[in-house]
């Protein structure tokens, strides 16, 4: 078996298309009326769709799961974050763990939490 794909809820698809592009280079692979792939496998899913297939409520900002990137100058990603257009709503602005990665945690604009940090090679992980 093998994980495909990964899914997340949005309110606002283009909005997120954005984002996803201009903060991680995404791009659009498939746009297909409310579900659209990018690249490295992302799946937006527009809210009313969803909802519709789980009969259950949306819950943004639930801090059950995170979407994890590497990234070698999270300093300049940093820079990047504060200069983005919407403001970014962080959770750990910046900390640096024990064995050496820095992170930065933030939610993208539907409370979709997001982990940046340095890569595991750099702290032998």
């Amino acid at each position: 078996m093998k994980l495909k794909n990964v899914l997340i809820v949005t309110e606002d698809i283009e909005r997120s298309k954005k984002f996803y592009k201009d903060l991680f280079g995404f791009e659009v692979v498939l746009d297909n009326e409310g579900n659209v792939i990018l690249t490295e496998g992302l799946v937006l899913q527009d809210k009313k769709i969803w909802k519709s297939f789980i009969h259950r409520e949306v819950i943004g900002e639930n801090n059950a799961s995170e979407l994890y990137f590497e990234e070698r100058n999270i300093e300049e990603f940093l820079k990047k974050l504060d200069a983005y257009e919407m403001p970014i709503v962080y959770v750990n602005r910046w900390i640096e763990h024990a064995w050496g990665q820095k992170v930065v945690r933030f939610y993208d604009p539907d409370g979709n939490l997001i982990e940046v940090g340095t890569p595991m090679e750099l702290w032998g992980g």
